[in-house]
């Protein structure tokens, strides 16, 4: 669309030859364009800082996610070894190190019953209708002791109801104390019932029908049929619960479970086989070329932390040269091998980075003593093991804490405020540049109106001068 102005001017039939609106716009434009230039640099500046810094905090936060997933492998801690691994498997948990051995003797592993019934035709016959009642106990040969403190389980048959339907009543409802399922064997169709590890959960089997059965029932179709105790077991049982039994240096245990917990330094064994008479033993090691490694690989990743923070953070020319976060990061990592990592450390027992090997050079760069972390290792290997979990102390947690305090947003000091800074300052800019535009647009319309009106004066003075210097002329003319 064609500027008012510019339309007024061509119908004045301006002559200056003047074009006022561009005129306009490249005054307003000139006048505001040195601002516009710094705000443009101080963006772009604060955009590599930006950059810099983000970098820094994502490197922060990927050596600490690298170190807890490492830690968190397990094999850095105290590894559990079973002399005999075809007896047990020990674990103990996170954070702990045990030192102690132990012998372990395993004479009964835990078991449950396992009670198949007598044969059916097929899976879909129906198995009689009433009530099945199963108790739960400990059977010992042919007697069978309940257990009150189990309430007995009361399953409602149907007249519908078949072998397969039974086995998924029995499931259930029984809140995972028993499995049930059809067997289609050479036998013929058999429901099979199993219990849970231990002793106290065997069970019996009481059919009561709903109606008296001509004479001759009893079978198929009788929910009796189903009825087991062990006084009358006719190969029904094929396996009978029991508690796992074994001795601890020598003190005699039983347990429902074959997992074991509640012993010392809280470790947890998996019992898998036994030997009696020949007892195993227990005992804890580390793995010092994990440690070395790791070791090994964290001083690679803090070089790389310091090569950044020296080249970006330099004083002259770095572009986090005067940040407050970048120097924080460079007192924290100047500071980190004299850190205490292990603040209950007994006393002979690593404490820092430096006990490890890990030191700090006068350029800023970080260095293993590896004479220094072996003879470590050598002299307290399970302190040493303790140093490398995910506790709130250690090594993992010395780093995780450098890598949270330099990333906070909430810390002005850090490299997460200087983010929050840097963005709420570019933020400004772009409200100072919409301003800016404002004020500009304001300029040239004032300026097209001010010249608008100063060409009109012109063109009318123009006019005048032509009419007096046509009267002029007339004058000359007639007095000749």
């Amino acid at each position: 669309m064609e500027n008012p102005g510019s339309s007024i001017i061509s119908a004045l039939g301006a002559g200056s030859g003047i074009n006022f609106v561009q005129l306009a716009n490249d005054i307003a434009e000139a006048t505001y364009a040195s601002q516009r230039l710094n705000i443009s640099n101080r963006t772009e500046t604060l955009e590599a800082r930006i950059s810099a810094a983000a970098n820094l905090r994502n490197v922060l936060t990927e050596l600490s996610s690298a170190l807890g997933d490492r830690i968190r492998n397990g094999d850095l801690s105290r590894q559990g070894n079973v002399a005999d691994p075809s007896v047990a498997s020990v674990s103990f948990p996170q954070g702990s190190t045990p030192t102690g051995t132990y012998s372990l003797e395993v004479s009964q592993l835990a078991d449950s019953q396992t009670l198949v019934s007598q044969s059916y035709t097929d899976p879909s016959d129906p198995v009689g209708e009433g009530t099945l009642t199963i108790r739960f106990g400990t059977v010992a040969g042919a007697n069978f002791t309940e257990d009150t403190n189990q309430t007995p389980l009361e399953i409602s048959v149907e007249a519908s109801d078949t072998l397969e339907t039974l086995a998924a009543k029995i499931t259930s409802q029984s809140n995972d104390a028993l499995t049930a399922y059809v067997a289609q064997g050479t036998d013929g169709a058999q429901l099979v019932i199993k219990g849970q590890d231990g002793a106290v959960n065997g069970f019996t089997l009481e059919g009561t029908n709903n109606a008296i059965l001509p004479i001759g029932g009893g079978g198929q179709g009788d929910l009796t049929y189903l009825n087991w105790d062990p006084s009358t077991d006719a190969g029904e049982l094929r396996a009978t619960a029991q508690d796992a039994i074994y001795e601890f240096d020598t003190v005699e245990y039983r347990s429902t479970s074959n997992t074991v917990t509640g012993l010392p330094e809280g470790i947890t064994l998996e019992l898998t086989g036994t030997n009696i008479g020949a007892p195993t033993t227990i005992s804890f090691d580390t793995d010092n070329s994990a440690i070395s490694n790791v070791v090994t690989d964290l001083v690679a990743a803090l070089n790389d932390v310091a090569a950044i923070v020296a080249q970006d953070g330099a004083a002259l020319g770095g572009t986090l040269g005067n940040d407050p976060g970048a120097r924080a990061l460079k007192r924290d990592l100047a500071n980190l091998t004299r850190e205490i990592v292990m603040p209950n450390a007994d006393p002979g027992e690593p404490r820092t980075l430096a006990d490890l090997g890990v030191e700090i050079t006068a350029e800023g760069t970080f260095e293993l003593d590896t004479e220094r972390l072996n003879q470590t290792l050598t002299d307290n290997p399970a302190a040493t093991a303790a140093m490398f979990t995910s506790g709130v102390f250690g090594v993992f947690a010395t780093i995780d804490n450098l890598a949270r305090d330099n990333t906070a947003r909430n810390n002005p000091g850090s490299l997460g405020g200087s983010l929050e800074r840097y963005e709420d300052l570019i933020e400004n800019n772009e409200d100072r540049l919409e301003r800016i535009a404002q004020q500009q647009e304001n300029l040239r319309e004032r300026l097209v109106r001010d010249l608008v009106a100063a060409e009109t004066r012109i063109s009318s003075s123009q006019s005048t001068l032509s009419f007096l210097q046509q009267q002029f002329d007339l004058l000359s003319n007639s007095q000749r």
